[in-house]
């Protein structure tokens, strides 16, 4: 059962995780760190199911900067708590963005979550990646709202909807 959640959805993060390094590259230049925020819950109802998909994303960076980093630019996380509150996710996602000025987010593992931070990533132009495979379109590619908004492990007739819609990004 291991195996199979790894090759279900720790794969698919680790996928898409490298292919996000290649687009970050040309929106970052200088020598300071590039910041990548992590929005998950690390406490409260939530914290059970997302603390490992924090620990997940603080691994592939370690790696990540063991290898010499992004072009040269160590990657820095930026880890924050929303503590299992759909409004504090909200005030988090914004701080990221806004604050800390981060190239990408990975989080919100709930659909109150993403729904509660979509507003805030379409405002202020911010990428976010969130590691669920099942969801609504509302969340997805499929929804031309959500331009900002990516699952990282969709399923197949989900790939099949968006297809239809932006066949280049897929």
């Amino acid at each position: 059962m291991k195996s199979t959640v790894v090759a279900r959805y720790i794969m698919p993060v680790l996928f898409v995780f490298q292919l996000l390094l290649v687009f970050v590259q040309a929106a970052c230049a200088g020598e300071e760190p590039i910041k990548v925020g992590i929005l998950h819950s690390l406490s409260g109802t939530m914290a059970i199911s997302e603390s490992v998909l924090k620990d997940t994303v603080r691994m592939l960076i370690e790696d990540q900067n063991k290898k010499g980093g992004l072009l040269g630019r160590k990657l820095e996380p930026i880890i924050v708590d929303p503590e299992s509150d759909w409004d504090l996710f909200a005030e988090k996602a914004r701080d990221l963005l806004a604050k800390e000025k981060v190239a990408v987010v990975f989080g919100c593992w709930t659909s109150a979550s993403r729904k509660s931070v979509l507003p805030i990533f379409e405002q202020l132009n911010g990428l976010l990646f969130y590691p669920v495979q099942y969801t609504a379109c509302y969340f997805t590619r499929c929804n031309m709202k959500a331009k900002r908004v990516h699952a990282t492990s969709s399923t197949l007739e989900l790939r099949q909807i968006s297809k239809q819609f932006r066949p280049f990004d897929i």
